[in-house]
């Protein structure tokens, strides 16, 4: 039972898949360069599963991700969890603060450090690489092309660098979101408090689409939490719509949006139903409105069989 994320070893990923696993021996957890080198590894069948980012709290989502959900052989989301993103400025031994020209990471992470860099280190180039911890083990080898690494503790300390400067994200509320990855799979059991996410093609640009698309939710009382458009590749101007809503497809008003949205749309893929994480930066808990809970439905479709079967109604 091996797992992938996306490494190398010190990425935010290997701690989220570790938080998701604590139990997972050292040995089965498998470091893969890119994200879609990790939905390779599980697409085809050398692991079990993996994890990878899906939406940071201030870049929202992970482009990456995003495509590869969207496009090849679908996968399903077994899980989430969030962490909080804290970066440091990490260097080889014997390299101070003003001798930093070159600084190599991700660009999330460049995108929550701008102004702090900007301010501190003015003159100074940054490269962006496939992740934080690849930015730190960068700096750390023989003759490397840059000066520091922006990344986790945890890279800095595991690549024997120095840190330069602590906490040095523009922001002290960041998180990001990852979603561990399977095969397609039976589903969990609902637990009263999961997620649902899927993509859905518009079968054609029409005005009102996308109003026809949410309605699909909103009269049957389901919650969105998530709502992002992304390129289909088909040409300019052809777009898909990845949601996330609350409750899971074995609940009435969540399956039968469902239904509706396949009635309308070319193509809906379904991503999973799994339990939802405390994310910390959510808003308060959304109460379905009168007539939409899983009780609500249950007593409607109960009444509609005794009205078809010539009972009293």
């Amino acid at each position: 039972m091996r797992y992938a994320y996306l490494g190398p070893e010190g990425t935010f990923t290997e701690a989220a898949l570790r938080a998701l696993m604590p139990q997972a021996p050292e040995a089965d957890l498998v470091a893969y360069p890119g994200v879609d080198a990790v939905f390779s590894a599980i697409r085809r069948g050398e692991v079990a599963g993996g994890v990878v980012p899906l939406e940071n709290s201030l870049e929202g989502g992970v482009s990456a991700t995003m495509a590869e959900l969207i496009n090849g052989d679908p996968l399903l989301i077994a899980a989430e969890t969030a962490l909080p993103v804290r970066f440091t400025l990490f260097a080889r031994d014997g390299v101070a603060l003003a001798d930093v020209k070159r600084v190599a990471t991700h660009p999330h992470a460049y995108a929550q450090c701008r102004g702090w860099l900007a301010r501190n280190l003015p003159d100074a180039e940054v490269f962006t690489v496939s992740s934080t911890a690849a930015a730190a083990q960068a700096v750390a080898e023989p003759g490397a092309p840059y000066d520091a690494a922006v990344c986790a503790r945890v890279a800095g300390e595991r690549y024997r660098l120095n840190a330069l400067a602590e906490g040095i994200g523009d922001r002290s509320d960041t998180a990001t979101r990852f979603i561990q990855l399977v095969r397609p799979q039976p589903l969990p059991e609902p637990t009263g408090a999961d997620r649902t996410s899927l993509v859905a093609f518009l079968a054609d640009d029409h005005p009102g689409a996308l109003i026809e698309l949410l309605q699909q939710f909103a009269v049957r009382g389901v919650n969105l939490t998530r709502l992002e458009s992304r390129p289909t590749g088909d040409g300019l101007g052809r777009y898909c719509f990845c949601l996330d809503a609350d409750g899971h497809v074995a609940d009435p008003a969540v399956g039968e949006a469902l239904m509706g949205l396949r009635r309308i749309c070319k193509e809906v893929r379904f991503l999973g139903s799994y339990p939802r994480a405390g994310l910390g930066t959510e808003l308060s808990p959304f109460l379905p409105p009168r007539g939409t809970t899983s009780a609500d439905f249950y007593e409607a479709e109960r009444w509609l069989a005794r009205v078809r079967a010539g009972e009293p109604g």
